[in-house]
């Protein structure tokens, strides 16, 4: 059903009983409480209308002419990764095809925008040597990457919903310079880990015990303290996870990129982004806080900042159309002792290493160089 003939059923449904309204808000919330891959947006009926040497015009619109780097995919695995952008016109812009490595790009070729620059593993992405392991979570083994380092400060990094452990191939470079261990980690839902009992994720709610599940596998391994790095819901994880560990002592940092603070506000705008009509945002976000049983107020208490007590780097932009900027300020506000806030201009919602991956990279290694 298209959203638009569901806003007309909904409209309908008013008149035909509670049931039939209740399952609406059910099929608007599955977006956002079922894991997995990430709905496709308004953004993503793209062409590809023509092919030079060293670029490609592709269909005009406010994601395909933002700065940075950013892949398109197609069928079939077709992957190419598109750079700086060298002319727009009124319906179409041009961008720089810095390599096309999965799939042959073709004229009418429907394509997607995304954040996905690397993908494989970080061998095959970046030539470091890693090694596959598993950290053992309450639910089962939980599929991991660990990149070895000479330090005794490990980074764990948790990925956001939509996403895999490729999110953070694009800062592995940065911490293996640093000679920072990496462990990337995967959590219940995930593909090769365990499901959540009821199939659902809970914002981080029970997926914060994986993330824990990782310090214990790292510390077990060697590791004398670690930072936690996460993207979206993923930084929310973090968080939950440096607030109810039970080792808090050994963690000596966060990054949260993109962080989910203001968690009704971020559902409203997902579901809107993914097409979802105002009316059947509003319910799909009631139907998710009912499926997931998530804590609103153990939420806000994340977000005032009440139980952070290491040093935080934030990264937002206030472009962000999913997790709302004025939250990630109101947190540096609150926190100024402990939290510095990092603006990305002009980014989407954890695509903030896109936008300026050498601002990123920069800005990352000098918060991380006085924890070392």
């Amino acid at each position: 059903m298209r959203w638009g003939t569901a806003a007309m059923v909904a409209a309908a449904a008013v008149g035909a009983g509670t049931a039939a309204v209740l399952l609406l808000g059910r099929k608007a919330s599955d977006g956002v409480v079922r894991p997995g891959r990430a709905e496709p947006g308004a953004d993503a009926d793209l062409r590809v209308h023509d092919l030079a040497p060293g670029g490609v015009v592709i269909t005009r619109s406010t994601a395909t002419a933002r700065p940075g780097r950013y892949a398109l995919e197609w069928r079939d695995g077709g992957h190419a990764v598109v750079g700086e952008v060298l002319g727009t016109g009124p319906q179409t812009v041009t961008r720089r095809l810095e390599q096309v490595d999965g799939g042959s790009l073709q004229i009418g070729d429907k394509v997607e925008l995304t954040p996905r620059v690397y993908v494989g593993d970080p061998r095959s992405a970046h030539g470091l040597g890693y090694t596959d392991t598993v950290a053992e979570g309450e639910l089962g083994a939980l599929p991991a990457w660990y990149v070895d380092g000479k330090r005794g400060t490990w980074v764990i990094l948790v990925h956001g919903p939509g996403a895999d452990r490729t999110q953070a191939l694009p800062v592995l470079p940065v911490l293996h310079a640093l000679q920072l261990p990496s462990l990337t980690v995967s959590y219940r839902g995930d593909a090769g880990a365990p499901p959540s009992p009821d199939r659902l994720g809970h914002f981080g709610e029970t997926e914060w015990q994986d993330v824990d599940a990782a310090i214990r596998l790292a510390l077990d391994s060697g590791a004398g303290r670690v930072i936690l790095y996460g993207w979206s819901v993923g930084a929310t994880m973090v968080l939950q996870a440096a607030a109810r560990t039970a080792w808090p002592e050994a963690v000596a940092g966060l990054v949260l990129d993109s962080p989910v603070l203001d968690w009704p506000q971020t559902v409203r705008r997902e579901r809107a982004k993914a097409g979802v009509p105002a009316a059947l945002a509003e319910l799909g976000a009631l139907a998710a806080e009912g499926r997931s049983r998530v804590d609103l107020a153990g939420f806000a208490r994340l977000a005032s900042g009440a139980d952070l007590h290491v040093p935080t780097l934030l990264l937002h932009s206030p472009a962000d159309s999913i997790a709302p900027w004025d939250a990630a300020a109101r947190l540096a506000d609150l926190r100024g002792d402990l939290v510095s806030l990092h603006p990305v201009p002009r980014a989407e919602h954890a695509a903030l290493w896109n936008a300026d991956p050498a601002g990123y990279a920069e800005t990352l290694r000098r918060w991380l160089t006085p924890l070392l």
